[in-house]
Formats: C-alpha cells, structure tokens, sequence
C-alpha cells in the first residue's frame, strides 16, 4: 500500500503538506482539525489540498506512514547492526527519546496520539509496521536474558515496558524544562539498562551473579568498598 499515487516531482512539496498537516493535527488534535484549516497552514485552497490528499483519512494515514519511515530511519537502521543486546536497547531507548522530544517528529507524535483514528486496511498496514518494532525489542530481551545480561524477563513484558516508558516521553517532556532530552534519554537508559558486570558467586564455580555498576562514584574522602552494588 502507498500513501498516494503522486508524480516523483511533487516528492517535496508532498512532504511538506504532511509535516505542517502533522503540526496542525498535534496541536489541535484529529477531529479538531478541519480539511480548509490545513489548506490554509499550506498555504492552498481546499482544491489544491485534495489534489494531493484524497480525503482527511488518507491524510492521517499518509502521516503516520511517513512517521513510521522517519522512526525507521533515525532509530532502528542506527542500532539494528549492534550485536550486544542491551547495548542494542540502550541505544534504541535514547535514539527514540530524542525521536519523540525533537520538534521536527510531529508525525510520530501522531502515531501515538491518535493511534485509534485509522480503520479498515490503513489502520492494519500501521499496526504491521508497528508490530515489527515490539518483534525488534522482543529479540532484544530475549537475547539479553539468554547471555545473563539482565534478570529474566518475559520478552513481551520487557517490549511494552520499553515501549511505556519511552512512548510517554512527549506527554510530559518541556523543551525548556530543567531537564534537557539528552539528560531525560541517558537517565531513562541508566534507570532501566543499568551498566553491569558478570562477577563468580563465591563457593559455586561456573556460576555468576549480576552486578550494578555505577557510571562514576563521588569522591567522598572514605572508604565505599567495591563500588558495587548487589541487586536486590
């Protein structure tokens, strides 16, 4: 399925109808948002509109379409060949928050938003799209579960928490809040993919336990042992 049958030549001007379409729609919301007053933010006439859209459900898919080819683009294709599993979520958490703290990722703020709008095939070819990524961060789960790299987890559990955390980033993310997204995404990593290290169980050779280890240990002017710490 394509968003639309339009000539190659019309590529940009395409484009830029779905991302200021993508800005009006975030801002006013799907049914708030009428066919003339995003004519008007195009700065074209209904007539010209519906030249490249055929109606305002084609539009909303036709945004999400191309949310779903940025996401792809600026997230998986940058940790798809990384073969460490956590490192591989470590860096996919921290490309999707920035994904979705960016101005310019409207499109997928819409798939978020209004991910319930779309019907019949439009709506099954998105979810297909989406569904690739939950497959992506199972893969990953499972994987780093195999190698001992986190603590047993269901791979389904591990996605959708993945996925909860960093999908409602956008909700409460101020871009001139206290935090900036590069403080929020490396927090967000470190709070769910801390760094650890394999270490022997004493007594029981063969085996091993997880250790937490911290990113840096503040100088305090005593003695802290081994700077590690026993999960719980």
């Amino acid at each position: 399925m394509t968003t639309s049958g339009r000539k190659p030549d019309e590529g940009e001007r395409y484009r830029a109808i779905l991302e200021t379409s993508a800005r009006l729609i975030c801002e006013r919301g799907y049914e708030g948002t009428s066919m003339q007053e995003i004519a008007a933010a195009c700065r074209m006439t209904k007539a010209g509109l519906y030249h490249h859209i055929q109606n305002k459900e084609q539009l909303l898919f036709a945004i999400m379409n191309y949310g779903m080819d940025v996401f792809e683009e600026q997230v998986l294709s940058r940790v798809q060949h990384i073969e460490d599993p956590v490192e591989r979520l470590r860096a996919c958490m921290r490309h999707n928050i920035l994904l979705v703290t960016r101005g310019w990722s409207k499109e997928v703020i819409i798939i978020l938003h209004e991910h319930a709008t779309l019907t019949g095939e439009a709506r099954a070819f998105i979810d297909a799209r989406k569904k690739k990524y939950v497959d992506f961060l199972e893969e990953a789960f499972a994987q780093a579960a195999q190698q001992g790299r986190i603590r047993p987890v269901d791979p389904t559990i591990g996605a959708f928490s993945f996925l909860g955390m960093v999908l409602w980033v956008y909700k409460w993310f101020k871009p001139d809040g206290r935090l900036s997204d590069e403080q929020i995404a490396e927090g967000m990593v470190d709070m769910l993919f801390p760094p650890i290290v394999a270490a022997a169980v004493e007594g029981q050779p063969g085996t091993s336990s997880l250790r937490v280890v911290p990113r840096s240990t503040p100088a305090t002017g005593t003695d802290s042992g081994s700077g590690t710490k026993e999960p719980t």
